[in-house]
């Protein structure tokens, strides 16, 4: 890691330190759950700018940051973008079925409402 890569590096929890009510928390606004939606459906990172949300760019900021900062998702640069991807093997070590009971219950939800 050079030099300037070190000063782009962002502040994410140990695996120990996510608690189940700040990935609630954060798993529980709609915005943040397409993002999670969206990241469980990929195979690859997903740069910020990948989403198309409706919200303004300091909102998504806000929302990614949450998602970081819960635990759910991990965000590295590559250049000067940023990528996302779900922190899905900790989560799951942690939280056994949650994710996947969530995101099952989103797909529901979308169904029904669409």
């Amino acid at each position: 890691m050079t030099e300037r890569d070190a000063g782009r590096t962002l502040a994410h929890p140990g695996a120990a330190e996510i608690r189940l009510e700040g990935v609630l928390h954060a798993l529980s606004d709609p915005v943040r759950l397409s993002i999670v939606r969206d990241l469980a459906a990929s195979a690859a990172d997903l740069a910020c700018s990948h989403f198309d949300l409706p919200v303004t760019k300091s909102t998504t900021t806000h929302h990614f940051r949450v998602l970081r900062e819960s635990g759910v998702v991990r965000q590295t640069y590559r250049g000067t973008t940023k990528l996302n991807a779900l922190r899905r093997d900790d989560l799951e070590a942690l939280f056994p079925g949650l994710l996947d009971s969530v995101l099952t219950a989103a797909e529901a939800e979308a169904s029904r409402l669409a």
